[in-house]
């Protein structure tokens, strides 16, 4: 299947993307992808230099005629999201992504595609290894870690690129100039708890939730789409108020950026009450279906019985717990007063994690504001405190503050209106870019990020739209043609 996205136009870019494919390439387990691209710099007989942290840079001269043209750094980040069906047969740490061309998208085979940032990743590449493409000087810039804490960007040190102007090419939308990104806090509750033995006379059951439509924890926070995680904790804390369930263990979600799409738990519930805790739940599949139905159509609840859980959650410990995930804000805290249509503060319940005595809950919060985002922080973390849990903060990152009359903006905007015969939309949004990062070390250095139509970024529904790639690319080859 993914020789039919060889045959794909433009030819360079879809085969070096089916090339960096063939790599496994999980956050925080980048080895493999870094050696690649070292490789292929070095086989381009181009400086080639790995930094301290893993970032892989490539300096390519200018092509003739335009040495005197403003250098660029062209970026992107080598580490992908991987999720996966809960059906499906995968090994991220062994295999390559299965692909299919599908109509005018390329999908994955139940898993994420790796197009956020695989595309952008692959385009650069295919400019590298060109020998007709005009350009100024560039250093291509892949860095590591973007999905899971972006610590490459923050470990790349000032003085390593020497380009003016940055082009970043980890947007998702083929119409969208971005200028501003959110920052954002990795929010981390752990707590211990006894557990006790299963009372006699009760039964067991297991409790799914999955189907959800999920979606990238920054990029879709706004569409108002179900969290497995909150969902789950709705069910059980009802349950356990009005049935007395008890819980064995709950495991949902699984990246901070990615909005949970499945959860699980096991439960113990006396005789004399699993049937109206049966009802209880059959109504509550009802009322979810209604409420996100629109954003949800696929969502599945299932309850089934099963062999009577050994052990249980002591119970004050049970009711703290799910009290505390219960009053954890999640999806939009606050709009932008200033920017129509931006979610400026949003939080992630990303995943929810209680067995064996050990309780986790992960969260990732982000707002174009760093003092909210410190705010709607020590909020999440109040209420688990509350509960007896410890929090912990780390992977703080900044935001990105546009320039929107920038000269590179400027030129692009109308760039794009003079190639398409419409406007583009210039916008800031609220994932996390690693432009404001990588603005620390080089505050002078004017950024755009664009990119073609990913969809389902973060999911296994991931794909990306080929009629787009090709528009982006015509864009993106134009632009830097133009940068004087």
């Amino acid at each position: 299947m993914s020789q039919d996205v060889r045959s794909l136009e433009p030819k360079a870019l879809w085969n070096h993307f089916a090339d960096l494919n063939a790599v496994p390439r999980p956050s925080k387990k980048e080895e493999r992808v870094i050696a690649f691209a070292k490789s292929f710099g070095e086989s381009l007989g181009l400086k080639t230099v790995v930094d301290h942290v893993g970032n892989v840079i490539i300096h390519k001269p200018a092509t003739p005629g335009m040495e005197n043209r403003t250098p660029i750094v062209m970026q992107s980040h080598l580490d992908m999201v991987h999720q996966k069906n809960a059906d499906t047969q995968f090994n991220f740490d062994e295999e390559g992504i299965r692909m299919r061309v599908d109509g005018d998208w390329v999908r994955a085979e139940g898993t994420t595609l790796g197009a956020d940032n695989g595309i952008g990743v692959a385009s650069i590449m295919a400019i590298l290894a060109s020998t007709d493409i005009p350009h100024p000087a560039i250093d291509a810039l892949f860095t590591i870690d973007e999905e899971t804490g972006m610590t490459g960007a923050m470990g790349l040190e000032g003085g390593m690129l020497q380009g003016k102007i940055l082009l970043n090419l980890d947007t998702e939308d083929d119409d969208e100039l971005t200028i501003g990104c959110a920052g954002g806090i990795d929010i981390t509750a752990v707590g211990s708890y006894d557990e006790e033995e299963t009372e006699a006379g009760m039964v067991g059951y297991t409790l799914s939730v999955r189907g959800l439509t999920g979606g990238h924890s920054g990029m879709d926070i706004h569409r108002g789409r179900g969290n497995a995680n909150k969902i789950m904790n709705r069910l059980l804390y009802k349950a356990h108020e009005r049935f007395g369930v008890r819980i064995a263990s709950i495991e949902g979600g699984s990246l901070r950026n990615a909005i949970p799409r499945e959860s699980f738990a096991v439960l113990a519930v006396h005789t004399n009450q699993n049937s109206a805790f049966e009802r209880y739940v059959l109504e509550s599949i009802d009322a979810l279906k209604v409420e996100y139905g629109t954003t949800d159509p696929d969502m599945r609840i299932v309850m089934e019985g099963c062999a009577v859980p050994a052990k249980v959650m002591q119970e004050e410990f049970q009711d703290r717990l799910t009290a505390a995930i219960y009053a954890c804000p999640n999806g939009i805290y606050r709009m932008s007063p200033d920017i129509a249509g931006l979610v400026q503060t949003s939080n992630n319940v990303a995943r929810v994690v209680a067995k064996d005595g050990d309780a986790t809950v992960m969260c990732l919060a982000r707002s174009s504001s760093d003092t909210e985002k410190h705010d709607i922080g020590q909020a999440i973390a109040s209420g688990f405190e509350l509960a007896g849990l410890t929090v912990n903060f780390s992977g703080s990152y900044p935001g990105w503050q546009p320039k929107p009359s920038s000269d590179i903006v400027e030129m692009m905007r109308g760039l794009y209106s003079e190639l398409f015969n419409e406007k583009a939309k210039v916008l800031a949004c609220h994932a996390g870019l690693e432009c404001g990062i990588l603005g620390t070390n080089y505050p002078e250095m004017d950024m755009v990020s664009f990119g073609p139509n990913i969809r389902g970024a973060h999911s296994p529904d991931e794909c990306v739209q080929i009629s787009s790639v090709q528009k982006y690319w015509k864009y993106l080859l134009e632009t830097i043609k133009r940068i004087q």
